[in-house]
């Protein structure tokens, strides 16, 4: 098998482990919903920016794909 079919095979994986890591981890840790999170509230607007969130994904994705780029 090539390269590209072994890529898109592993990232369907990932994806799918990923959504079900949210949905069962959704329950015990709220992501979205953390300190430092940016939310304000105007009388009919609410406008919501998950900084920190967004700061965590990241750290978690980025230790991720160095874990799994030194065993390729």
């Amino acid at each position: 098998m090539s390269d590209i079919p072994k890529l898109l095979i592993g990232l369907g994986i990932a994806l799918v482990l990923f959504g079900l890591i949210w949905q069962v981890g959704g329950k015990f840790i709220s992501l979205g919903k953390l300190p430092g999170d940016i939310v304000i509230k105007k009388e009919n607007t609410t406008f919501y920016f998950p900084i920190v969130t967004s700061i965590v994904i990241s750290v978690v994705l980025s230790l991720l794909f160095y874990i799994f780029g030194r065993f390729r």
